[in-house]
């Protein structure tokens, strides 16, 4: 796709990547930050967080996820801008992030931000908005737009229609999933050939492929890697354990590094600070102006 006038996109280099990625983790280990997040085994927020995936692991079968593709992909029954929906995500807290405990706007500015004092510069602009959208997908569970529960929408995705794997946070939980019986599902490859490709997957649906169909839907011009980091940054087992491998393409290893390169600041830009939503300045509303310059940025959301 051709990029959008006044967005500028000017793609990262391999050695640039690494160090986006490799600078934050040292920052983060600096302030001994690293060990304190994905803490699932005593953090403060465990028995919240353990009953969320208790739940994920159960319902999120294959029947589920694809149907709840299918009909939310319609993107014909609601319009909102983005920067309505990122007042929705004011009003939300992740139960699945052993964390923080704030609502989901903090972590959006918080991930722009991180980028944004990395890569200063104004060619870098679609990079700070992916930071800025990225969870913008939450809105699913908000009460007053689609009202699904939290177990659909947020935490770690996974493939759905083969073997569960132990590389998944909270791996026991998958017993009492159907689909762990099912023998069409419960296999290596289950319903999916080697190497196919993560496109041709389904996964646990959820808030990253929700985002990605919007932005597909409405005909979005970011770059295929910022749509890769939108659909694939929840998917933990495969950048952060180098789980499933075997159903993935040379594309997929080849976009790799972007999703480890944003996660390195999706992961560890979160910080307690508090941050009001009638604040946003207007490099936050700028970023998104510029994604459709001249356009209020309304766009079909399902309800």
């Amino acid at each position: 796709m051709p990029p959008t006038p006044g967005l500028q996109m000017r793609l990262l280099s391999s050695d640039e990547l690494e160090v986006v990625a490799e600078t934050r983790i040292k920052e983060a280990a600096e302030q001994n930050l690293k060990a304190e997040f994905r803490n699932y085994v005593d953090s403060p927020l465990q028995a919240r967080v353990q009953h969320f995936y208790e739940l994920n692991h159960k319902f999120q079968t294959h029947e589920f996820a694809t149907e709840a593709k299918a009909r939310y992909s319609k993107l014909d029954k609601k319009k909102m801008s983005i920067m309505e929906a990122i007042e929705f995500l004011n009003e939300i807290v992740d139960d699945s992030d052993p964390d923080v405990d704030n609502a989901q706007i903090f972590h959006l500015v918080q991930t722009g931000e991180s980028l944004r004092r990395m890569f200063p510069g104004e060619e870098y602009d679609w990079l700070h908005l992916v930071g800025f959208i990225h969870d913008l997908g939450k809105v699913l569970a908000h009460p007053k737009v689609f009202n699904e529960p939290q177990w659909a929408v947020v935490g770690d995705t996974h493939p759905v229609g083969c073997a569960f794997s132990d590389s998944c946070v909270f791996p026991q939980f998958f017993k009492a999933n159907p689909d762990s019986e099912d023998p069409r599902y419960n296999t290596k490859f289950g319903i999916y050939q080697e190497g196919v490709g993560l496109n041709n997957v389904h996964f646990s649906w959820g808030h990253d492929e929700y985002l990605y169909q919007v932005c597909v839907g409405n005909k979005c011009t970011l770059p295929q890697e910022a749509l890769y980091v939108i659909r694939f940054h929840s998917f933990y087992p495969w950048h952060n354990k180098g789980a499933y491998d075997h159903l993935c393409n040379d594309q997929d290893r080849a976009m790799l590094k972007w999703v480890k390169a944003f996660q390195a600041h999706d992961l560890y830009s979160k910080l307690p600070e508090e941050v009001k939503v009638e604040e946003l300045g207007d490099r936050d509303c700028r970023w998104c102006d510029r994604a459709q310059p001249g356009n209020p940025l309304s766009v079909d959301w399902q309800h």
